[in-house]
């Protein structure tokens, strides 16, 4: 077998930049304050009772506050938050000073102001999976009424939607 169709993380890697995904923002209350992180792992789960996923690596800065909270909050970003989704995504940022905006939503969990929608999920399970672990969240509370195309991430880049 070629050396290029081995299994190895670089394969799985260029193979996933070609996988486009939705961009969300999860984010939980942690002792020293709110945490997020950009994710494009999000997934429904089922509807009965109403379940969505996410991975977070467990090196990352909010994993600490993600494994001891009891819920999280799940964003679905529009294409006018390349900013905010990059924001995120950068390790050391400010993630929720200027210009972020945001509040304590239910079960005092951040919630981001001006995205597409949001979740509030109660985390029911940590299911580990490699360097990273699953979050299982049975939704509690959401919004779906905000307004916008959403943003995806493509060949490692923040995208629009085309028609």
């Amino acid at each position: 077998m070629p050396a290029d169709l081995l299994a190895t993380p670089d394969l799985l890697r260029s193979v996933f930049r070609r996988h486009a995904a939705g961009v969300a923002v999860i984010t939980a209350r942690g002792e020293a304050g709110p945490v997020g992180f950009t994710a494009t792992s999000l997934s429904s789960v089922s509807a009965e009772p109403p379940l969505v996923s996410f991975g977070v690596g467990t090196g990352a800065s909010s994993w600490p506050a993600i494994a001891a909270a009891d819920h999280v909050g799940v964003h679905i970003l529009g294409e006018h938050q390349q900013e905010l989704a990059a924001t995120f995504a950068r390790s050391g940022a400010d993630r929720f000073g200027p210009p972020t905006v945001w509040r304590e939503g239910p079960e005092g969990v951040p919630v981001l102001d001006g995205v597409i929608a949001w979740l509030v999920g109660r985390v029911v399970a940590r299911v580990p999976a490699g360097d990273h672990r699953l979050v299982l969240a049975e939704v509690v509370h959401g919004d779906p009424t905000g307004t916008g195309r959403p943003l995806l991430y493509h060949q490692g880049r923040f995208q629009r939607l085309g028609d």
